[in-house]
């Protein structure tokens, strides 16, 4: 009789102890997966389906979904009442969705410097007038003073020019600026050359870099409304569709990284001087929107993780060992980089463009 008991009492310990297992997921006290839902900058898509970043949230019992919009249009459009958290691609959006929403709280995990993604032909013409130059380490720097001095110009009127000489102007392709953000960094780092190396601040300087900003666009013809349509066209159309596209450094790294083959020997990337960061804010609106901003700008894993698709963190650590590692060449510390303008500045001049699409 004391045997079938101690079995029978073994029986419910072990059963007990399978449901812990089971059912425990650490800081989550219901013992199962909140979902947490999330509008995102397109550029982060690849971060957040990644099975790792999903089991890392997992550990602290959050199951994280999201959609990918444009960053403005997230700002701007989309409607928010269905998610707890909007993660767009720059502080001025953030900026917008915290005015309209009155929230003050937000997480700045990662950040990513724009650059140009371009061939090594291109690179070559440009380096011969000037436009393009060796940096500290092995990286290149776009000259931004020289390529608007050169913007406009056809390809195939360039003396010499024997590897591209395409009947199209010299542009650098963006996305639509009424919807994205990249588009709205690259204004953002012209309109700074255009001022005279000053951050737009004023009417008068507005008025005077206008004609020449919306020139840079208009004349690119068709313009997609996220980051990830122009990169993609570049690495599968290659330099005849896209020459030169502006990108966020994270995107060519996240490639570069994956070792798939997406990245050419014959791709290069080129740091614009000056360049703009692109701060990727969390805005957290609801529930545990706010649990997912406090993660990714502490937790160890997901910042390692955010590493290896080419984001830059607020500890440098994890990014500047992996790409010392895989012998990138890609700067340390960016040093000529520029504030953007005022988001009301921005606005305006990004609304007055986008009026002449119309």
């Amino acid at each position: 009789m004391k045997r079938q008991v101690s079995i029978g009492l073994a029986v419910v310990l072990l059963v007990a102890v399978a449901v812990a297992i089971v059912t425990g997921s650490g800081d989550d006290d219901a013992g199962q997966a909140t979902t947490v839902r999330g509008v995102i900058g397109s550029e982060k898509a690849a971060f957040f389906n990644d099975q790792r970043v999903i089991a890392a949230f997992g550990k602290h019992g959050l199951q994280v979904r999201v959609d990918s919009a444009g960053s403005r249009q997230i700002a701007t459009s989309v409607d928010l009442g269905g998610y707890d958290f909007a993660f767009p691609s720059s502080s001025p959006a953030a900026q917008r969705i915290q005015r309209d929403r009155g929230i003050t709280t937000v997480y700045t995990p990662f950040f990513s410097p724009m650059a140009v993604a371009t061939f090594a032909p291109i690179a070559d013409l440009l380096t011969v007038r000037g436009v393009v130059r060796k940096g500290p380490g092995d990286y290149q720097v776009l000259d931004l003073a020289g390529y608007l001095d050169l913007a406009g110009t056809r390809w195939d009127q360039l003396v010499g020019n024997t590897a591209y000489p395409v009947r199209k102007n010299v542009l650098v392709t963006t996305t639509d600026p009424r919807d994205s953000n990249s588009a709205a960094m690259y204004l953002a780092a012209v309109s700074f050359v255009a001022n005279g190396n000053a951050v737009v601040n004023t009417a008068a300087a507005e008025a005077a870099v206008l004609p020449a900003m919306t020139k840079l666009f208009l004349d690119q013809g068709y313009t997609q409304n996220s980051t990830e349509g122009p990169f993609e066209d570049y690495l599968a159309a290659g330099m005849g569709k896209t020459p030169l596209v502006m990108i966020y450094e994270s995107q060519f790294l996240d490639r570069q990284l994956r070792a798939d083959g997406s990245i050419r020997q014959d791709m290069r990337l080129l740091y614009p001087a000056p360049t703009v960061l692109s701060k990727h804010t969390l805005v957290p609106l609801k529930g545990r929107g706010d649990q997912v901003g406090k993660l990714l700008s502490t937790d160890q894993e997901l910042a390692r993780l955010a590493a290896e698709f080419g984001f830059r963190t607020s500890d440098p650590k994890p990014f500047q060992q992996l790409v010392a590692d895989r012998k990138l060449p890609v700067p340390a510390d960016l040093v000529d980089v520029v504030e953007p303008p005022s988001y009301e500045t921005l606005e305006r001049m990004l609304d007055a463009i986008g009026k002449q699409y119309r």
